[in-house]
């Protein structure tokens, strides 16, 4: 099954596959969910839109291995995806008085460092896996920032408290997976500038 002869099953550098598309609506959910709180204060929509795009991040993965349309842009596109939804609901929050801007800048600070290490080092393209810390880190701040917002919605304080609870467990996994991910960078790098080996990137 694919949408063009350009998906198919087994082709890495397919664009127009499934799970690309999947992920393509993800991207078009962040911006649903800023206007849908800061423009029209419809916090309970805003929780429907970021179970939904919380929905689409594990059916990608899962269509691409189930028709075998796992390629190289929905391995970039995936977890830039999350970071996007991420950092931008984030903001929206901080905007909203929901969020404290502290852990808006715990969240932004780890991904601005690890991209600039990337970019000098790789021009950007690392070739980094997503580690199995990583996407629990995600799940984590996926589940509890909605939490919040939905705390806010209901005005319960032990959705809020619980909210809390995955937003804070979220945010130990990410300053620990930022510091496996900043390792796995600088020992590329290292191997990459041993004598003989093929230097790529920077000289």
């Amino acid at each position: 099954m694919s949408t063009s002869s350009n998906a198919k099953a087994g082709n890495v550098n397919a664009i127009v596959t499934i799970p690309n598309i999947i992920t393509v609506v993800r991207f078009l959910g962040t911006p649903l969910f800023v206007w849908l709180v800061l423009a029209r204060r419809e916090y309970g929509w805003g929780v429907f839109v970021l179970a939904l795009m919380g929905c689409t991040d594990w059916i990608d993965g899962f269509v691409a291995r189930k028709l075998n349309q796992t390629t190289q842009l929905g391995r970039i596109m995936d977890p830039l995806a999350d970071r996007v939804a991420l950092v931008a609901v984030s903001i929206t929050l901080v905007v909203a008085d929901i969020l404290p801007l502290w852990l808006l800048l715990l969240l932004v600070i780890p991904d601005v460092v690890l991209l600039s290490v990337t970019l000098y080092f790789f021009r950007g393209d690392a070739d980094l896996k997503v580690t199995m810390l990583g996407k629990t880190r995600t799940a984590a701040l996926m589940i509890g920032t909605p939490m919040l917002l939905l705390a806010k919605a209901l005005e319960s304080d032990f959705t809020f408290i619980l909210a809390w609870v995955f937003l804070g467990a979220g945010m130990v996994m990410h300053v620990i997976a930022f510091s496996q991910y900043m390792v796995a960078v600088m020992a590329k790098h290292r191997e990459l500038h041993l004598p003989g080996k093929p230097v790529q990137g920077r000289p």
